[in-house]
């Protein structure tokens, strides 16, 4: 019996996000936090569950509270938690987060390193792929650790296994020694992703340019089939190779543009994978049905800022009280 590809796989960091208790203060300055779970992918897989999907989370935990907090939280929101390891080597990563007046951030990492980043490929199970619809990975691990292995094994496999293959970069550039090793590592594993998510911050990082038009036939490398291009505010851009659209950003005030992002792409992926949308099938996609994708997920996201933390923001899609 063939089994159904229905199930998102993310690879990366699983974190702790101290939110603080007050906004518009330094870190330095800020006198209480709060935690909560975050990690990029493991927030995309938070959204893709809070929408009806089935989501897996392939990370590394410390064996301490924070580590055991995370668990707790992924099997409360519902994400597969069969492919996280512990280890006594290192502890659970940590990110102090403090918010500016208009919800923007400013980050501090305690991850020198974190648990995450010493994942071994050998940890890494061919069958966790078997139902696999899709993997989404970031850039935040690609060091030069063990975890950066895993995730080339991860890829193979997933690649092996049929599932679409999403990267969002997600620069953080504090957690590099330098810009020219993140780029580095970014432009290395781009041409392996069918699906790419950008910010405007991070298109002007990797190629240079401003626009996305000028920039298309940089970022068409290798298996890139569609581009997922984010504004903020102004809203968000998408092409395949034959078609393009745009859809208008959503005014709110935000509280919290933590997750942000990974809200965008958790919701577009689920979006994909609702309409039955796979690696050999992206490029079917008309400027009308992207548009109705973007739209969704500026809504989606438009919801998520509108409260503290990333997955706690999340809305399920019976719940996006938004404009």
């Amino acid at each position: 019996m063939k089994t159904k590809k229905n199930t998102l796989l993310a690879i990366g960091e699983a974190l702790i996000d101290f939110i603080p208790g007050q906004t518009g203060k330094h870190i330095k300055d800020v006198s209480s936090f709060h935690p909560v779970v975050g990690g990029a992918p493991a927030n995309v897989c938070g959204a893709f569950v809070k929408l009806g999907g089935r989501a897996r989370m392939i990370t590394q935990l410390g064996m301490d509270p924070f580590g055991d907090k995370i668990l707790e939280d992924f099997r409360r929101c519902g994400i597969g938690c069969e492919a996280v390891s512990r280890t006594e080597k290192a502890n659970t990563s940590l990110a102090f987060v403090a918010l500016k007046e208009d919800g923007n951030r400013e980050f501090s990492f305690y991850r020198k390193p974190g648990a995450d980043m010493l994942l071994e490929p050998s940890r890494i199970l061919p069958d966790w792929f078997d139902d696999g619809f899709g993997l989404h990975f970031c850039s935040v691990s690609l060091g030069d650790y063990p975890m950066k292995e895993s995730h080339r094994k991860a890829i193979s496999l997933a690649e092996k296994a049929g599932m679409l293959i999403s990267f969002d970069p997600n620069l953080r550039r504090p957690l590099w020694n330098d810009d020219e090793a993140l780029k580095k590592a970014v432009l290395e594993f781009l041409p392996l992703a069918d699906v790419l998510k950008l910010s405007d911050e991070e298109l002007f990082f990797l190629t240079g340019c401003h626009d996305i038009e000028e920039a298309r036939p940089l970022l068409f490398q290798g298996r890139v089939q569609l581009i997922v291009y984010t504004e903020g505010a102004k809203g968000a851009f998408a092409c395949t190779r034959e078609a393009c659209a745009q859809s208008p950003g959503i005014s709110v005030k935000a509280v919290d543009t933590t997750g942000a992002g990974d809200a965008f792409i958790g919701s577009f992926l689920y979006q994909l994978f609702s309409r039955g949308l796979d690696a050999k099938t992206l490029s079917t996609l008309s400027a009308r049905e992207l548009e109705t994708m973007l739209d969704f997920s500026n809504r989606y996201c438009a919801c998520s800022v509108q409260k503290e933390g990333a997955i706690a923001s999340y809305p399920a899609a019976g719940d996006m009280q938004c404009p």
